[in-house]
């Protein structure tokens, strides 16, 4: 019988994720300690030390977090995860996502989104993201993989403040289709 895995090891052409550790702390803030990575996100002071060992500490604790490295040079260029996954909604969250700004408007991140949203839809139906409000390069780059804005809502990031963000949607079926 096959489940929903939050914490394996994927790869394809352009990315590989791996189960992030807590040894991996150093190697992931020396990607987010580039103040300009957050300057869209409802929290602009992640590239402090400080601040972003909350944010480690609680992609730890999801049991969904991953390292994103460049599949061609091995080196880390980013994280995401998992998250909220929900047998009886059939439907998770994937998020917290962020890369080094080397790899923004590039193959990188609709390669990782590709990757895990193939993979989810082997158990669910429906894949769910929650984008800072403000946060508009974000929100084109999941428009431009399909999602739909469905709602906003008030998020509360671990051991942060609640914020605003737009809550994105796609479904398998459409997901299938294109």
């Amino acid at each position: 019988m096959s489940y929903f895995n939050p914490q394996l090891t994927l790869e394809n052409e352009f990315v590989k994720i791996q189960p992030l550790r807590e040894s991996d702390f150093e190697t992931l803030y020396a990607v987010a300690s580039d103040s300009l990575i957050w300057e869209q996100h409802p929290n602009k002071d992640r590239y402090k030390r400080e601040v972003f060992e909350i944010f480690f500490k609680g992609a730890i604790e999801s049991g969904g977090a991953f390292l994103v490295f460049d599949k061609q040079t091995g080196e880390a260029i980013g994280s995401s995860r998992f998250y909220d996954y929900c047998e009886e909604n059939k439907s998770v969250l994937i998020g917290y996502t962020f890369f080094a700004r080397s790899h923004w408007g590039s193959k990188y991140n609709p390669a990782l989104k590709n990757l895990m949203i193939q993979y989810a839809f082997q158990f669910i139906d429906s894949v769910i993201f929650h984008i800072g409000a403000n946060n508009i390069r974000s929100q084109k780059a999941i428009e431009r993989l399909g999602a739909s804005k469905i709602d906003e809502i008030e998020v509360k990031y671990y051991g942060e403040e609640s914020k605003l963000n737009f809550v994105y949607e796609i479904k398998k079926g459409y997901w299938q289709k294109s």
